[in-house]
């Protein structure tokens, strides 16, 4: 467990960047935000790379990403809420590292709506009902995971340890 890397799995806004900071920090390790290392190699936001490009180059450069991260040790990788949907992704992150999935109640993450919308394509131009359908649709593809820790009216501190501690669990 020591030298293996931790990858990061939920829902976009759980928190998996915010907290996978604090848990590298926590234990002294270097973070990956595998969607800020794409933002990097197009050098556009998110968002653009969407408009841009399409959704199949996104998750082209996010699965060459996460292959390259998940061969490395002693990282904390967050990828996004989405990537798990790619199935050679998943082998990758199950294979190679821990994968913590970070578990939010639909009722705790639409309190987080208003700041997402602007910054998550998936979410953009979507009611509220479709992307409470979308959020129960990307349930199943986490579900494969080492260690499950719910994130509902936790702090990022609190997160951190509760998902530190998980850890040694393992």
């Amino acid at each position: 467990m020591e030298q293996k890397s931790i990858v990061l799995i939920g829902f976009m806004g759980v928190g998996k960047t915010t907290i996978g900071r604090e848990v590298a920090d926590k234990l002294n390790r270097n973070f990956i935000d595998i969607d800020s290392e794409i933002e990097k190699a197009f050098d556009i936001p998110t968002t653009e790379i969407f408009q841009t490009y399409g959704q199949e180059t996104f998750r082209r450069k996010e699965k060459e990403l996460i292959k390259k991260y998940t061969q490395q040790k002693q990282l904390v990788i967050s990828v996004g809420g989405g990537a798990f949907l790619q199935e050679e992704v998943k082998q990758l992150c199950l294979s190679n590292c821990i994968v913590v999935f970070l578990d939010i109640s639909w009722d705790t993450w639409k309190e987080r709506i208003g700041f997402l919308t602007r910054t998550r394509p998936n979410l953009q131009g979507k009611s509220l009902g479709e992307i409470k359908e979308l959020f129960n649709e990307r349930q199943p593809i986490y579900k494969n995971h080492h260690v499950k820790v719910n994130t509902d009216h936790l702090n990022v501190d609190e997160a951190a340890y509760k998902v530190i501690n998980e850890l040694g669990a393992v």
